[in-house]
C-alpha cells in the first residue's frame, strides 16, 4: 500500500509533468480550478488548485473531501502512484470504478487530452 508520502510524490510528479507538456495538453494543464484528491485506501484528501500549469497542493486533511472541489478524483494511493509512474492506464482504470474523476462536462472534454 502507497504511503502518505508517496501519494504527495506522485501528485508533484504529475504537477511535473503537466509544466513541462505542449499542444493540447499544456492547454488541459493552464485550467484554473480548485483540486481534490482523496486516497480511499488511506482515507486522506490532498486539496488545492491546478493553476498556472501546475497542481499545487494547499492541504492535507483526514477523511473524504469537506468541500466540493471543481475537479474531484478518488482512487486508491497505489493506483495514484500507478497512473502517475505509467503503470496504469487512466481510461481503463476510469472505466473500471478504480478511479473516479468528477468535474463540469466542460472541464471533462479539456481534462480528457490531459489524461
Amino acid at each position: 500500500m502507497a504511503t502518505i508520502e508517496e501519494c504527495r510524490a506522485a501528485l508533484e510528479k504529475l504537477s511535473d509533468n503537466m509544466q513541462h507538456a505542449e499542444g493540447d495538453v499544456r492547454t488541459a494543464a493552464e485550467l484554473d480550478r480548485s483540486v481534490s484528491c482523496w486516497i480511499t485506501d488511506l482515507d486522506v484528501t490532498f486539496v488545492g488548485r491546478m493553476t498556472g500549469g501546475r497542481i499545487v497542493v494547499q492541504d492535507t486533511l483526514q477523511g473524504p473531501p469537506r468541500e466540493k472541489a471543481q475537479i474531484r478524483l478518488s482512487m486508491a494511493g497505489d493506483d495514484l502512484v500507478a497512473l502517475v509512474g505509467g503503470g496504469l492506464n487512466f481510461a481503463k482504470a476510469w472505466g473500471s470504478g478504480r478511479v473516479k474523476l468528477h468535474a463540469g462536462v466542460r472541464d471533462l472534454l479539456v481534462l480528457r487530452k490531459l489524461l
